[in-house]
């Protein structure tokens, strides 16, 4: 689990920092997703069950927040993205 962002700040790009900040902060929404699924998964109370996976649910609209944001600001990461939703459609 993340205690720290996992970047050098001082070795980033003033220009890059928020990107950086947003991938950190996706990071830690997707380790917080599988904490969560991955007790939900070990307990035997369905009330704790159910509770872990509400939470787990609300850190994916989390991860969506920071990628929404990411993505306004790195055009890159966007065409990278939709190239790699090209891919898998191809897949298909």
């Amino acid at each position: 689990m993340l205690s720290q962002i996992p970047i050098r700040i001082k070795e980033v790009k003033k220009e890059d920092i928020d990107k950086e900040i947003l991938r950190a902060g996706i990071i830690a929404e997707l380790d917080a997703i599988n904490l969560y699924e991955q007790m939900a998964a070990l307990s035997e109370d369905e009330k704790i069950k159910k509770m872990l996976l509400d939470i787990a649910r609300e850190e994916k609209t989390h991860v969506g927040e920071f990628q929404s944001m990411l993505l306004q600001k790195d055009s890159e990461q966007e065409a990278e993205m939709e190239k790699g939703r090209k891919e898998i459609e191809e897949m298909s």
